[in-house]
This record gives C-alpha cells, structure tokens and sequence, in this order.
C-alpha cells in the first residue's frame, strides 16, 4: 500500500477534486473524525418518503360507525404515495421500506343541543385493519363544541404497506359528528431504512 503524507489537497485545474473511481471503496479508520464545515451532499439518509395531507371541507361521521377520513388535499408528497383521490392512503414505495413518524389529528363538531355524552374514537389503520386506536372523550359538548384527538407512533413499514385514518363519532342520542376542515389531517415521515 502506497501512502501519501499531506496537510493540504488542492485541485491542479478547477474547483474540484475526486477522491477514487466509480466502484472503489474509501475507508475511513476507526477513531477518525471527519470535519464538515461546508456543504456535505450525499451522507445519511435520505428522510423521504414524507406525506401530509388534511380536509379543507367537511366530512360527516354516523354516530358509531367507523368511517375513512377522506384527505383530499396534499400539501407535502415527495414520492406520488399517497391517494388522495380514492383511497385516502399512504402506501410505501418499493426500496422505502423503513421506520416511519405517522401522525394525525382529527377534529370534531357535535350536532347541537344534545346534552348526552359524545366520544370520539380514532384509528390508525396498517393494511386494511385497525393498528392503533385513541379514544377521546367529549362529555357535557351540549353546544357543538369542537374536540379533537392527535397522535404519533412510529412505525415499521415494510414495501406496499399502507396506513390510513379512521374515525368514529359516538353519541348516545344518535346525533352525527362532523369532521372539521383545516383542523383534520395525517401525515408521515421515513426516519430510517
């Protein structure tokens, strides 16, 4: 093995310099430190796909059933993943599995003058079945008071899997839920491979 002592490598011509050909591998011991005080392109992961998508119009929940919340309006979608015309979800690309940041917050006005107990459920669906559920709890909402409920969860996300957000409103006068816009949405992050 050739080595070469320096403190300082410049280009001879240009700007540039190129460290190995197409193939090679360049290690770096164990122990060392590499010092970036400009730009680095090309290290790490690459934290797409990321998605986030909300209502902008109502959307009505039945009392006791659980119904799809339809995002129809994207806002972020780096990799064309999400459906926001059908199926309102988020499906992995191939080669994106990974560890993903899925969060979302639903938002729910009450039918008025109804006196009785309203909750609402949310759920986090993982190919085709509910995954994560949250339960939030809105007692003595007699006037049609908004309540929401938010989470996050990571999750391991293999190739073609795919999540979507579900809700139901329960109210025990039968009275529906409505979904509010520009308070509901889901979104999600790749944090690793």
């Amino acid at each position: 093995m050739s080595e070469i002592q320096a403190n300082k490598l410049s280009p001879a011509n240009g700007t540039a310099i190129q460290v190995g050909d197409s193939g090679d591998t360049i290690t770096i011991p164990s122990g060392a430190t590499i010092t970036n005080s400009g730009t680095a392109n090309g290290f790490g992961e690459t934290n797409t796909p990321i998605f986030a998508a909300r209502r902008t119009s109502g959307q009505t929940l039945s009392s006791g059933s659980w119904t799809k919340i339809q995002l129809a309006t994207e806002d972020i979608d780096t990799d064309s993943a999400f459906d926001n015309s059908s199926n309102y979800r988020f499906t992995v690309p191939s080669g994106k599995a990974g560890k993903y940041l899925i969060s979302f917050n639903v938002a729910v006005a009450s039918n008025t003058g109804v006196s009785n107990a309203k909750q609402l459920f949310v759920a986090l669906y993982k190919n085709g079945s509910s995954y994560l559920q949250n339960f939030f709890d809105g007692r003595n909402n007699a006037y049609g008071d908004t309540f929401e409920g938010s989470a996050s969860y990571i999750l391991d996300l293999s190739a073609s899997d795919y999540v979507e957000l579900y809700a139901k409103y329960h109210d025990v006068s039968s009275g529906n839920g409505n979904v509010q816009s520009g308070a509901t949405s889901f979104s999600g992050v790749r944090l690793s491979s």
